[in-house]
Order: C-alpha cells, then structure tokens, then sequence
C-alpha cells in the first residue's frame, strides 16, 4: 500500500477495477483494512466507477478470489481511525508503511507470492519509523542480503538504468569508478536476459561530460572509467556500446536502435525518460533474488483523498512483475 496517507490506496483501488490486470494475475494487497474501506466509499461520492468496489479479507494469498472490483486484501496493520489522513503523514503510518514492505518481501522470498510492486512512500517518514534507509530499493536489497542491485525504469520506448541515484550532482564523480560501470552493465544486461525475455540485449551507455569528454578536454571520466568498464563488458561477450553523448544518444535508443541505456547520473537518464513516460513509467530493481516493481512517483500528498490521482503506473508496474515472472519461469 506504502504510505498509507499518500495516493497508493486510492491507485490500488482504481488499479484493481480494471478486469485487464486481471488477465495477468491474481494482486493481493498487503495494507490497512480501514484505511482502504475509507478510500472506497470516498472514491464512490468523488468520482463515477465503472463497478462496486468491495474488500475481500483474507488471511493467506491462496484464499485470493481474483475478481475486479472485489479487491484481496491481507491486513498487515490495524490502524486507528483518524490518526491517518489523506495528506497528513504520519508516525503509525511509517511503521506501517514499512511493516508491509518486510512482510512482502519475506512472503516473496518464501515463494508465497510471485512478486511484489509497492506504491509510494515517504524516504523522511521512514527514517522516523527508524528505518534509516534512501528508499524501498536499499531496505529490499537490505531485506534479501544483495549488496549489488541497480534502478531502472521502463516504459515501452525507452528503458534508462541509472549507476548512481540518489546524490547531489557535485557528487557523481566521486561515486563513479570502473567497477561500478561494469557492474551496473552486468546487471542490466543479465537482467534483460533473464526478467525481460532479450537474448541478446543491445546496451547503450550514455557519456558523462559534454561531446563524450571531446578527447579529454571536457572530462576525462569517459577515457578512464566508463570506456574501460565497457570494453571489459564487450570482453565478456555482452553487447554494450558506447560513451556517446547524452544529446543525442535517447533519440537513437528510442528509435530502437538499443533495449536499455546506462545513464551515469539521475536526472541524466530519467528527464528523457520521463518526458516519454510520465505517467506509465515503471520502477524495477534490478539484481534481487525476488521481483520487485514500483511505481515511479512519489506519494502526491498535495492531491491525496481529492480522486485525482493516475493508477497507469500501477497498472504498469503490476502488469511488468507478471511478465517477469513468465520470462523468469522459462529461463529455468
């Protein structure tokens, strides 16, 4: 459900009315009982559903029906009427927030469930539930014991894997060495074989610096860290290419020259990605043992409880773990 307050149980229940995520599989929410009854009756006097919403509880997720509209709910908080609010954040709501990424993942992990897709959460409210981590990706990675993961996100044109995340800009060439590059590459390129169905994944890698570095006179980081990194990945047998300019390299990638580009940095990669995807774009971490998805924004306090919020990315991102879980079938 993630926060509680935030927007994700209004998109769990706009997502789950639509017989078409259905036809993937059986979603099992893992939330709070009263919060998302609260959220039902406020959607049915805010907006025109296309059927009755209702909430099936169950205690296992072989106890799932599968029926749109009457939305498999495993409570994994009991939260007190009015301590939680649409927009207002609060305390007993990150313990809880977190409390059913644990339980996800550990139901995922012991092969209860396929996959796991999590809606928004607040980075601040967690660490004041005494969670001291970035984000879902560091406590998952922490979770199942993977030290070595990578961010990606996709939509149907364009998929952009990031080899730093979450830092200031004046920071990324301090984060930024060979090894990470060619291990970011790996991944990604593993990833693609194995969760996306590609057997031959075509990488593009996207340069630092203005013009690639222009020979060294804007950078030297293309010459020393990231061409290195990728002539160990071509070595290895894996179709990576590159640095090449920023500027002019997602124009290539989209127009299906490429499966993936490698960006260096967040903005770099995710600005084109999100000009082309901004409302369907999905959140996949790659390299865990189990599937993970998310949606790939945040928790849009500002318009929670109002019925104004897009459930496209949930719907994306529940559809993308269903296809994973095929593709990860068929490799074994």
């Amino acid at each position: 459900m993630g926060d509680p307050a935030g927007i994700g149980p209004e998109i769990i229940a706009m997502a789950l009315t639509d017989s078409a995520v259905y036809r993937h599989c059986r979603p099992v929410v893992l939330g709070d009982p009263g919060v998302l009854s609260s959220t039902i009756s406020n959607l049915s006097s805010r907006i025109a559903q296309k059927q009755k919403l209702s909430l099936n509880a169950i205690l296992t997720p072989a106890q799932a029906k599968g029926i749109p509209g009457a939305i498999d709910l495993m409570a994994a908080s009991e939260l007190q009427a009015g301590n939680v609010r649409p927009g207002r954040p609060a305390l007993e709501g990150g313990r809880a927030m977190v409390a059913y990424i644990v339980r996800a993942v550990e139901m995922t992990m012991q092969r209860e469930i396929d996959a796991m897709v999590t809606c928004p959460i607040s980075k601040a409210l967690m660490h004041q539930a005494g969670h001291p981590f970035d984000g879902h990706t560091q406590l998952i990675s922490h979770l199942t014991g993977t030290p070595d993961f990578v961010m990606m996100l996709a939509g149907e044109r364009l998929r952009v894997a990031l080899v730093t995340v979450h830092c200031a800009l004046k920071d990324v060439t301090r984060f930024l060495s060979t090894e990470i590059v060619h291990k970011t590459l790996i991944i990604t390129a593993r990833a693609l074989m194995k969760d996306f169905g590609l057997k031959a994944p075509r990488l593009a890698v996207a340069a630092l610096n203005p013009h690639a570095g222009e020979g060294g006179l804007f950078g030297s980081e293309e010459r020393d860290i990231i061409g290195p990194a990728i002539q160990i990945a071509r070595k290895e047998g894996f179709g990576v290419e590159g640095p090449f300019p920023a500027d002019t390299l997602f124009h290539k990638a989209v127009s299906g020259r490429y499966d993936a580009v490698v960006a260096m940095y967040h903005d770099q990669g995710l600005i084109p990605l999100k000009l082309l995807h901004f409302s369907d774009a999905v959140n996949v971490t790659l390299g865990l043992p189990i599937i993970r998805t998310s949606v790939d924004h945040g928790t849009a306090y500002d318009i929670a409880g109002t019925g104004q919020a897009d459930p496209s990315s949930l719907k994306a991102a529940i559809g993308m773990a269903a296809m994973m879980v095929k593709n990860r079938a068929c490799d074994l």
